[in-house]
């Protein structure tokens, strides 16, 4: 394996005994994601690849394979002819769409690495990462939910050195801003002859696929690198331990930008042959009146969306049959709810658990038992290893809470420019510390107990605590700020901030305001505030936050928070 040649975007290699073991053993494939999309391509060019389902639609664009990979060569061309160069970043901040995968496929022919961004980002979170990766190129649409994602994109352009080309998607008739490009323009006319100006691009197994961002403790976004080989293997154990094949339909409403929606709704699905139904904005109405007309027989997603769909059914019944399995990743499983998806939905509820660095981990099998469901988060899923250690740094007891790290083929390359925190937790044998808490069952299963992580996940989405607090100590009236999570049924948890003000009334109302002023994603900003007197302290000073969320969600139950 080589490394890319860039300072921020070199990485580390895998010890080469494990590399050419996993090799041997099929973990790591000859081709990559690409390659296998594009050959299927020849083997079923009129077969659909991609459905979408525009928001608040009742129809929808069906793209086949022959026409995907088609319209990818014309835009991967036309980003060569834009100056893109191989080893280049290009960014795609763009809603559940073909557009989605037509540019990233795109990017990927042209020889670069595809860096997906999610829509909520502001140009906070955008002007940190772009300028991190060094990106070349940002592909947004134009208006979208009100927000004027193309004219923050060319105010962006002015701000970084290293971003030249603005991509608007005016499929819908968007109108770009001057000195941009239309993307309707890229994917129609391109290059004369595209495999000519692509020759000599296509990257191999182990060069660089992906930088995706995650939220994690440090104060900053942390971008994960995945080269072919561990990105593959990231996304297999869900086809391999729940038997899908060419012949089923997948359903993804989850973000591209997230690696749920970028690696199970696109790469690994659309390279095993399947079609794939995306739908822009997550709505449980729609999910279930389209799952007889397209005939979706699984999907993955957080534990909102099956509460959601196991309502809507409930609600308002819809006949279907062809649902067999929701796979739940990214927030723990309520017990009644596994009941509930086979009751309600006809699907096999099976839990998924990973992380961005290396995919999924441990899963369950369709074998397993609603008991066994509701009481683990599967089990190692064939592909790593997966081991709990004691405070001490030996083996946890079965049946003991312990520390989570994983090894094996899919374990990231590294944190973009931040090789001091890849060596935190990748150790030198490339043993992966998740910041994850859990116990072994006596049947071999893993149940996540906890994040040693300072995190909140809301939703199947990581709130990045320390730059919610670090913003939050900015306002005038904030002496101190603690961000929590606090249960919720729905949504697993939410955030909560605890302030210790100056003596100056302040609302959840007034933090939100000034959030959204500095630009910061909405997903991000708490939901509920408690106001106190003093926080609770170890005696070095540290706010002792185990006690906040202890004493804090009984607080905001009496009706002391907001």
């Amino acid at each position: 394996m080589t490394s890319s040649s860039g300072s921020a975007l070199a990485f580390r290699p895998h010890p080469e005994a494990d590399a050419e073991r996993y090799r041997a053993v099929g973990w790591w494939p000859q081709t990559t994601l690409v390659h296998d999309i594009y050959d299927w391509a020849v083997r079923q060019p009129r077969h659909a690849a991609i459905v979408s389902y525009r928001a608040g639609a009742t129809t929808s664009d069906t793209t086949t394979y022959g026409q995907l990979t088609a319209m990818a060569d014309r835009f991967a061309a036309s980003l060569v002819e834009l100056g893109v160069e191989k080893d280049d970043v290009v960014s795609i901040q763009v809603q559940n769409g073909w557009e989605f995968a037509v540019a990233a496929i795109g990017a990927a022919r042209a020889g670069a690495i595809v860096n997906p961004l999610v829509t909520i980002f502001r140009r906070r979170e955008l002007s940190f990462m772009l300028a991190r990766a060094d990106s070349r190129v940002l592909v947004v649409p134009g208006v979208l939910r009100g927000f004027d994602h193309a004219a923050l994109a060319m105010e962006l352009v002015e701000e970084l050195d290293g971003l030249q080309h603005v991509v608007v998607v005016d499929t819908d008739g968007t109108t770009p801003p001057e000195g941009a490009t239309r993307f309707s323009d890229l994917i129609a006319h391109g290059a004369t002859d595209p495999a000519q100006v692509l020759a000599g691009r296509e990257r191999g197994t182990d060069e660089l696929a992906s930088l995706m961002y995650t939220s994690g403790t440090t104060g900053e976004p942390k971008g994960t690198l995945h080269t072919y080989s561990t990105l593959w293997s990231a996304g297999q154990a869900v086809f391999d331990n729940l038997g899908l094949t060419h012949e089923d339909v997948a359903f993804m409403a989850s973000p591209m930008g997230h690696l749920t929606g970028y690696l199970w709704g696109l790469l690994i699905p659309l390279s095993r042959g399947m079609t794939t139904v995306f739908q822009e904005a997550w709505n449980p109405g729609q999910f279930l009146d389209v799952i007889a007309d397209e005939g979706i027989t699984w999907t993955i997603g957080a534990t909102p969306f099956v509460v959601d769909s196991v309502a809507e059914q409930q609600d308002h019944p819809r006949r279907f049959d062809s649902l067999r399995i929701f796979v739940c990743a990214g927030a723990p499983i309520p017990p009644v709810l596994c009941v509930q998806a086979e009751e309600v939905l006809g699907a096999k509820l099976v839990a998924q658990w990973g992380t961005s660095e290396c995919g999924g981990c441990t899963i369950h099998s369709l074998d397993d038992s609603v008991d066994v469901v509701a009481d683990s988060d599967g089990r190692p899923n064939g592909y790593m290893e997966v081991k709990l250690l004691a405070p001490d740094g030996g083996p946890a007891p079965v049946g003991s809470e312990g520390r989570l790290v994983v090894r094996g083929p899919s374990v990231f390359v590294n944190y973009i420019g931040r090789p001091d925190l890849y060596d935190e937790v990748v150790s030198a044998d490339h043993w992966f510390d998740t910041g994850d808490l859990g116990i072994e069952r006596r049947d071999g299963t893993i149940r996540i107990t906890g994040r040693a992580k300072d995190i909140i996940i809301r939703g199947g989405e990581n709130i990045p605590v320390v730059e919610v607090e670090n913003l939050l100590y900015t306002h005038p009236a904030v002496k101190e700020v603690a961000v929590i999570g606090v249960p919720d049924h729905r949504l697993g948890e939410k955030g909560c901030a605890v302030v210790v003000s100056d003596g100056t009334p302040l609302t959840l109302a007034d933090l939100t305001r000034f959030l959204d002023e500095h630009g910061m994603a909405k997903q991000y900003w708490p939901e509920h505030l408690v106001v106190l007197n003093e926080m609770p302290r170890t005696p070095s000073g540290k706010i002792q936050k185990f006690i906040l969320k202890d004493t804090v969600p009984g607080s905001l139950d009496a009706g002391a928070g907001v």
